[in-house]
């Protein structure tokens, strides 16, 4: 009995994960599945087959006898990175792909649930399974996260500027007293420990010591953001990175992701189309090189990563993913898994930085405060944030 009540529970979070990520599809026209504008940017259809290949390669093959793919040429369509798995569509070449059409995707999405539904009911299903099965959820609701975020940039990016939808999807509250945290010096503890799923790179709980430090209890604002662009915070480099100065002036950057100045107003592209920036909004879509610039600016500094994790217990967070003044590496003890599950997280430890939190693209109970989230220091088509430390 109890056997059953746990397999038709997991029938169902599977069944439930994926669902919301053709919900997330939903609102989108057939055109739009397709568009690639960016080489960080997929289109929306590649998300829904690459899950699928997910599941299909890493679940089915291996371990449900007599399964048949649905087709072998998937594989090399949908790896997205995994060097074992074999050759692949180069990541800049996935808008080309109009074919498998949109229907196409779907079917195979259909096909691969149904006996994914069988699998999961049967003798196969092993405790040996249960990470991998942990993992390729997880890895859908990323990619959730990352059909949000792409399909905003897609149509951020059409001249017409058209909304995805027209409920509020955000859920934002207006920002109370601002105010600066105090932590005493001291030896802490960071890392994933306890029950449930957390991916490699969190794990390996380990002792760090921290100086006295200050946080802020809130995000920076639009407001905020806007008062160091008009004075002249893009054109002083002493508030940049080298490498970050010279970011400014290849790309002549000089506000955030989506927002247009149209007849001396400033507008933003939200996911509800193009409105009148919101001062007492969080700022979003920030590169790195520009969150520590406006922290320079403000005589602070971005926390570190073990900071923000020591004080999390202490503000509210969850709107905007968060840079960190920490590079990705490993944590102690950190050893990659053998095969092609190794190469979730492992090989991307290198010229990245860590984001904390989560963002309001991200999916319901895919957040943790131990969670590493991290990018190159010049993007900023994720729904980043700035939170400022001394």
């Amino acid at each position: 009995m109890t056997q059953n009540i746990v397999t038709s529970d997991l029938v169902k979070k599977y069944t439930d994960i994926r669902k919301h990520s053709e919900k997330i599809c939903a609102p989108l026209e057939i055109e739009d599945y397709v568009v690639q504008p960016i080489v960080d940017v997929s289109p929306p259809k590649w998300h829904l087959g690459h899950t699928t290949w997910f599941f299909e390669t890493f679940i089915l093959v291996p371990n449900f006898p007599d399964y048949k793919v649905f087709d072998p040429q998937y594989n090399f369509v949908f790896n997205s990175y995994y060097e074992t798995i074999g050759v692949r569509v180069i990541r800049t070449d996935r808008g080309n792909l109009s074919r498998p059409s949109v229907s196409d995707i779907y079917k195979y999405r259909k096909y691969v649930d149904e006996h994914m539904s069988i699998f999961l009911q049967s003798q196969f299903m092993t405790e040996a399974v249960e990470p991998l099965m942990e993992l390729g959820l997880n890895h859908e609701q990323q990619h959730q996260e990352l059909l949000i975020t792409d399909i905003k940039y897609i149509l951020g990016h059409n001249p017409l500027f058209p909304a995805y939808t027209k409920e509020n999807i955000s859920g934002k509250e207006k920002p109370g007293n601002a105010e600066m945290i105090g932590f005493s010096e001291g030896v802490y503890e960071i890392g994933f420990d306890g029950e449930g799923f957390c991916f490699d790179n969190e794990l390996g709980r380990h002792k760090v010591f921290l100086n006295d430090f200050e946080i802020a209890n809130q995000l920076v604002t639009n407001r905020e953001y806007l008062e160091f662009m008009e004075a002249g915070g893009y054109s002083d480099f002493k508030h940049w990175h080298a490498e970050g100065w010279d970011w400014v002036r290849q790309n002549n950057a000089t506000s955030p992701l989506y927002w247009h100045q149209i007849e001396g107003k400033w507008m933003n592209y939200t996911l509800n189309g193009l409105q009148e920036l919101d001062l007492d909004d969080v700022v979003c879509h920030i590169s790195f090189y520009e969150a520590s610039a406006f922290a320079s600016w403000k005589g602070m500094r971005l926390p570190t990563e073990a900071e923000w994790e020591v004080a999390s217990g202490h503000f509210d967070w969850g709107s905007r993913w968060e840079w960190t003044n920490s590079a990705y590496l490993p944590y102690p003890g950190f050893k990659k898994e053998a095969g092609a599950v190794g190469e979730y997280n492992g090989k991307f430890m290198v010229n990245q930085m860590v984001l904390r939190g989560a963002s309001d693209a991200t999916p319901p109970g895919h957040s943790r405060n131990t969670y590493r989230n991290f990018f190159q220091t010049n993007l900023k088509w994720q729904f980043t944030g700035i939170r400022l430390a001394r």
